[in-house]
């Protein structure tokens, strides 16, 4: 008999292998849709909502990704957060560079106030980031200039100060920025491009080469 039980157990040896990293998958899975739900209801809570837009943003529900204003992949990962024209305020969190699936963060047109998070340096899958039309202040942190896939860079029509540093400058020559729109701030310096890809750069005469 124990012979027997012995032979069925290894027979199914590569079964229970199989399960116990499906296992692992899901639970890893359902962490990374809790954690991202989390930075999200944090973000919320940071801001003022007077239109009510993030009503759905309801932290009992399974993950994010059946919120309003949150897109996901077939991994329900989040890719996308679209709150443009929002009515919002207040700041944002530096937990939101721990969104590290996101491609595009849309939040143009509100009234965000306060610095641009550095931790924003470590969503390295960012494509678009859309910050303009705010209040935001401050620098504008040379941690974007680590993010090599970001094709849109526009942050023009706040009140951002300082220079351009000259890492984000590079992603021109370095990486994939097609567009980037820094016009209508209190920035200052230089700016210069020689790569032979068309990419357009908009800003103030008084920063001008």
């Amino acid at each position: 008999m124990i012979v027997i039980i012995t032979e069925f157990c290894e027979a199914y040896k590569p079964f229970r292998i199989q399960l116990f990293f499906f296992l692992l998958d899901l639970h890893v899975l359902h962490n990374t849709c809790v954690w991202a739900g989390d930075i999200l209801y944090s973000q919320k809570k940071a801001w003022k909502d007077p239109n009510n837009v993030l009503q759905s943003w309801d932290p009992t529900l399974v993950n994010p990704c059946t919120w309003f204003h949150i897109t996901c992949n077939n991994e329900n990962s989040v890719i996308r957060v679209d709150l443009g024209n929002a009515g919002l305020s207040g700041g944002l969190i530096p937990e939101l560079g721990r969104l590290t699936q996101l491609q595009n963060l849309e939040l143009y047109s509100n009234n965000i106030s306060g610095s641009i998070p550095a931790q924003l340096g470590k969503l390295t899958k960012l494509v678009s980031l859309d910050l303009y039309h705010n209040q935001l202040s401050g620098p504008i942190p040379s941690s974007l200039g680590n993010i090599k896939s970001l094709k849109y860079l526009r942050l023009n029509g706040n009140e951002l100060s300082g220079i351009i540093p000259k890492k984000v400058l590079d992603l021109v020559l370095t990486g994939n920025l097609t567009e980037m729109n820094v016009s209508d701030n209190k920035l200052f310096g230089t700016m210069r491009t020689s790569k032979k890809r068309v990419t357009t750069i908009t800003q103030d005469a008084k920063i001008s080469s």
